[in-house]
């Protein structure tokens, strides 16, 4: 185990925490040495945005996998394990609303971090772009399309491979990241790296509060002020026979939805799904504005993105709602298309006998899956022809997608900014030759 390193990164989501332990050949850092996944733990409870009330409940809650870790690093190597924890969207939304109560979430953080004998190099929220473009070279480099470890234990850079886009979709944000054909018009956009010796011109943007969470809580306000009775809210996008009460105080506390100029008098309404797929879909299409303004191409509301190109992976939320509707096997558009359809139209009885271990978000699956064909058809432009180059996946070489991997390969400095060497043997025919001349 001496000859292992080890890395420890926290990802803190919008609605969940989760823990990554990352090793590598201890003698092989700076760009030559393969990272590996050891475990994944998932930190229970909400994401630590939700602790901004009680924030030392923030630090307590990531104690059980702080413990886990030290059962799997060696005690010996504890001191040296870089530990990180970046916080994406959830964190960003609490600080516009009140930096302060940020600033004490990650101060308990940190506290209960310290604790551990481990290389504590902070606390800290990326922005939209770095979660981005993180997840992009994670996929790149699992999938080795930046570099390649060859079987002479040498890193090549792959011919002639073409590097992959990534698609994350977490509760409060969801960006895109691609290398497009052309340049970049709207700089805002243009990520230029160097890794492993070559450029790389990519695009990448993130939209604040088109994560699934906060789009079904933007959803249900929109449906709430267009309802004409403030007790009772008709929501398409739930199965019909589904009932839930919900107070208006759970609905308005996201910076993402707005209070209504009128408020309503009630503190709690009653929501009935009514199971109508098309009128789900038209209220999601009215939470985007499709129309580009000032830019000739867009994703929406009027941000630039050029045309989407060549293949992707779709991950976090994609992912799971995919999978649940067993949609990750390459279908075409039209499969998936009717597979979702043909779910929004079961009651929710039938969704109940049918899935009897997916209570709780069982009437949201509709919604989610119906918000994802839009992001994605008329947000990111994909059309049936693209379809086909998107694949849902949680995993790559038996390790997690996500922005973790990526932000401690750049913060350990494993991905180095000039070539690796590159030793090339010589063909077989001149080593003949020398032997020959050789043995002359």
């Amino acid at each position: 185990s001496s000859s292992l390193q080890y890395g420890l990164v926290f990802d803190a989501g919008s609605t969940h925490t989760a823990l990554y332990i990352y090793q590598w050949p201890a003698d092989k850092e700076n760009g030559t040495g393969i990272v590996s996944q050891v475990e994944a733990c998932a930190v229970s409870g909400p994401g630590i945005s939700s602790y901004a009330d009680s924030p030392a409940l923030a630090g307590a809650s990531l104690k059980p996998c702080l413990d886990k870790a030290m059962t799997i690093v060696p005690a010996e190597l504890q001191r040296d394990t870089p530990t990180y924890l970046g916080a994406t969207a959830g964190m960003r939304l609490l600080r516009e609303e009140n930096s302060t109560k940020a600033e004490r979430v990650f101060a308990e953080v940190a506290k209960s971090i310290r604790q551990y004998p481990v290389d504590f190099r902070g606390a800290r929220i990326l922005t939209g772009n770095e979660e981005g473009t993180f997840g992009w070279i994670t996929v790149n480099y699992l999938l080795e399309t930046l570099v390649k470890f060859s079987f002479a234990e040498k890193w090549e850079h792959p011919e002639g491979a073409e590097v992959l886009g990534a698609l994350d979709l977490g509760g409060a944000s969801t960006q895109i990241t691609f290398q497009p054909g052309g340049t970049i018009e709207d700089q805002n956009t243009s990520i230029l790296l160097r890794l492993y010796g070559s450029n790389y011109s990519l695009y990448t943007h993130s939209y604040l509060c088109y994560g699934q969470t906060q789009a079904l809580k933007r959803l249900l306000a929109a449906l709430c002020e267009g309802s004409s009775s403030p007790q009772q809210v008709l929501h398409p996008c739930y199965p019909k026979g589904y009932q839930e009460n919900v107070t208006t105080a759970a609905l308005y506390d996201s910076p993402c939805v707005p209070t209504p100029s009128t408020p309503s008098t009630a503190q709690v309404f009653t929501v009935t799904g009514t199971g109508d797929p098309a009128e789900c879909k038209r209220a999601i299409e009215k939470l985007f504005n499709f129309s580009c303004g000032a830019h000739g191409t867009c994703g929406f509301n009027g941000i630039y993105q050029p045309p989407v190109r060549g293949q992707f992976f779709a991950f976090s939320g994609f992912y799971y709602t995919f999978h649940f509707l067993n949609l990750t096997g390459q279908q075409s558009l039209g499969q998936v298309n009717s597979s979702i359809w043909a779910f929004c139209n079961n009651t929710w009885n039938e969704l109940v006998e049918d899935f009897p271990q997916e209570t709780e978000r069982l009437h949201t699956y509709c919604s989610i899956a119906l918000y994802i064909l839009t992001l994605l058809l008329d947000g990111y432009k994909f059309d049936e022809h693209t379809w086909s180059g998107i694949h849902f996946s949680k995993k790559a070489a038996n390790t997690d997608i996500g922005w973790t991997l990526g932000f401690m390969l750049n913060l350990t400095n494993m991905i180095p900014t000039e070539a690796l060497v590159h030793v090339k043997g010589q063909q077989p025919g001149l080593w003949a030759s020398a032997i020959f001349f050789i043995a002359l």
